[in-house]
């Protein structure tokens, strides 16, 4: 299985987990949006990077990506909470959260990556 199909199945699982969790817990509007932030930014930056591994491009793909989920915590508390009249914390800790295990996805998927690399090296 490729990285990026690994790293899909990981961002499902980590964002019905976190919803079950937010649903289980009452989450309100904040949660949910942060959930939902969260994926839609998420899913196709770590993929990105997933599949950017190995190639000249890596570094400009990550440092882009963490550019990203900074502007989308900034956007997110100077913007959306403001104009929706939301918590800032409610909303900012899940999202800040969620970002930093997604990103964490990223590595779990990157190291079973390299030790099936390096395993098939091994082999040979």
């Amino acid at each position: 299985m490729s990285a990026g199909r690994r790293y899909a199945l990981g961002l499902a699982a980590v964002t019905v987990a976190a919803a079950g969790l937010i649903a289980l817990l009452g989450g309100g509007a904040e949660r949910w949006l942060a959930l939902a932030m969260a994926a839609v930014v998420q899913g196709p930056l770590g993929w990105w990077v997933v599949e950017s591994v190995g190639k000249p491009r890596f570094l400009a793909v990550w440092v882009t990506g963490m550019l990203v989920r900074l502007a989308l915590v900034g956007v997110a508390g100077l913007v959306i909470v403001p104009l929706a009249q939301l918590h800032a914390a409610a909303m900012l800790v899940p999202l800040v959260l969620l970002l930093v295990v997604l990103v964490l996805l990223e590595g779990v998927v990157l190291m079973g990556q390299h030790s099936v690399q390096h395993s098939r090296v091994e082999i040979r």
